[in-house]
């Protein structure tokens, strides 16, 4: 039987409507209903914020306050929440702790009581990395963003690359690259033994310098142009973040999406390549370099031929290229941030200055910095530890609730995302005293489990079994170029600079550090 064509119209007309229909139900439940419903729950259960009211959320509102509040830097003083972070300081100012910031259709929840920090760090399965944008990922991705059992498979085979027996084999690596910038500085100092230089440019060369020397056995020279490639991408990817993320945009052809994706595939390349190399030549006896990379691949090497039996065991070539991306991008923008903002308060505290030249001096002498004494050093491991608690290089962390949960007493629906704002929770007068804006140093005198009660209130590193892998990596490296640089030199901030933190990824210095060095003398 011949079935009429006015029938297969109005079928189809009819399966388009129903297509229609369920597609406008989805977004409208996405755009609005989920939001709403979300709110009411978090409401219910005493927090507060902005109303719902569109898909941006109130991200056009922070990345222009942000913007705004940038425009002039601010007074030279450590209390840089206002100015860091404007608008969760108004949002924290109008209601309270107990509030949430709308980042698109979801309520980011700000969690800053102890033992709840606790529980999100150590229910880590729990509550994950937020992955709202995927374009991110093209920037780093291994074993940061990793989840479940894959995190732990790398977690497994990296953690040798990180053991302290392995780091103290690096420190060459440390000292050559932090003597080749204190060199330049030496050759800069005028005739009258004094010279005004922005030393952050050079901090950044020289924690490169060490990561590609101590990650890939390569000088800075040889890593540059992947470095270069990060830095642009890491500039397209900051537009990307600052704008409302629609799924799947990424795939549209646009000049930014293409530009990510150039550099993405030159980073991998470059990296492939080196990667194959090294594995290649470990394969066949050659003797491990004791870099980063070398151990990796060995570790992964192992791991394969223990499981030999078993799928999936070891890194691929792929994973390998991430966790080098990570160490290339994390490893140095840690540690050139917690250096710069430690010789801009020594700058304007002296006598801690005095203080902690006097212990290098004590403890080494005329030799080079040594794993022992690097480790001896009490006074300069309380000042960056003052350091990293006021000028943390991440301000906060996000995780998500990809299902109901309980949090202590609330209950998490979800949808919901929850932010540890690490620069309020380290400056909290509950938790720190009166003078939690200060730069005292002293309080970390007798550890960090003193100064924080044992409480989950110091968190440069994150904490829990997720704790940054390379944070005894990043203490070592500081520890040695501080101490290197206090010997030499002197320094007091320049009249020049402009006090201006901003969170670009890590918290840096927007205009730039201007010191003025004077020369004390040589070995």
């Amino acid at each position: 039987m011949e079935v009429h064509p006015v029938i297969i119209r109005d079928l189809l007309c009819f399966l388009a409507v129903g297509l229609l229909l369920i597609w406008g139900w989805r977004v409208l439940n996405w755009a609005w209903l989920t939001p709403k419903r979300l709110e009411r729950c978090l409401r219910q259960q005493g927090f507060t914020g902005n109303p719902y009211r569109s898909m941006s959320g109130d991200i056009k509102q922070m990345f222009g306050l942000s913007r705004q509040t940038r425009a002039k830097p601010m007074p030279l003083s450590d209390d840089i929440e206002p100015y860091v972070t404007p608008f969760f300081h108004q949002i924290v100012n109008k209601y309270g702790k107990d509030s949430f910031v709308w980042f698109g259709t979801r309520p980011r929840v700000a969690i800053m009581d102890p033992e709840k920090i606790r529980e999100i760090f150590t229910k880590f399965t729990d509550f994950q990395k937020v992955h709202n944008n995927p374009v991110l990922r093209l920037l780093v991705s291994g074993l940061a963003n990793l989840e479940g059992d894959h995190w732990s498979k790398h977690r497994k085979i990296i953690n040798p690359a990180f053991h302290q027996d392995k780091l103290k084999n690096m420190l060459p690596a440390f000292y050559q690259s932090c003597s080749e910038m204190i060199s330049k500085w030496e050759n800069m100092v005028s005739t009258e033994g004094c010279n005004e230089i922005d030393v952050w440019p050079y901090l950044v060369t020289m924690t490169r310098d060490v990561i590609s020397r101590a990650a890939f056995g390569s000088s800075f020279e040889e890593g540059r142009r992947i470095f270069e490639l990060l830095d642009d991408q890491l500039n397209l990817l900051i537009k990307a973040v600052q704008s409302f993320y629609i799924p799947g945009w990424r795939f549209v052809p646009t000049k930014t999406n293409r530009e990510l994706k150039m550099k993405y595939n030159d980073i991998k390349e470059s990296l492939r390549e080196m990667i194959n190399k090294r594995e290649k030549a470990i394969k066949e006896g050659e003797e491990s370099n004791e870099n980063l990379l070398d151990i990796l691949v060995e570790s992964n090497i192992r791991e394969i031929e223990a499981n030999a039996d078993r799928k999936n065991m070891g890194m691929s070539i792929d994973d390998v290229i991430e966790e080098c991306k990570l160490f290339y991008f994390a490893g140095q923008e840690t540690t050139s941030v917690l250096l710069v903002w430690t010789m801009i308060l020594l700058a304007r505290h002296p006598d801690w200055q005095t203080k902690a030249r006097d212990e290098v001096l004590h403890v080494f002498g005329d030799n080079k910095p040594d794993a022992d004494g690097l480790n001896r050093l009490r006074v300069v491991t309380m000042i960056l530890h003052e350091v990293l608690r006021l000028y943390p290089a991440v301000v906060a962390l996000s995780r998500s609730v990809p299902k109901d949960l309980k949090l202590g007493e609330l209950s998490l629906p979800s949808g919901t995302e929850i932010s540890i704002p690490i620069l309020q929770i380290h400056r909290d007068k509950e938790h720190w005293g009166d003078n939690a804006h200060e730069f005292k140093p002293e309080r970390f005198a007798e550890g960090v489990s003193k100064a924080t009660k044992s409480q989950v209130t110091f968190l440069p590193f994150g904490w829990g079994p997720r704790i940054c892998i390379g944070q005894n990596f990043a203490m070592m490296e500081a520890k040695m170029a501080l101490a290197m640089i206090v010997k030499r030199f002197w320094f007091e901030l320049s009249p020049t600079y402009a006090h201006s933190p901003y969170s670009f990824v890590t918290l840096r210095p927007q205009h730039g550090a201007q010191i003025i060095l004077h020369k004390l003398g040589s070995d």
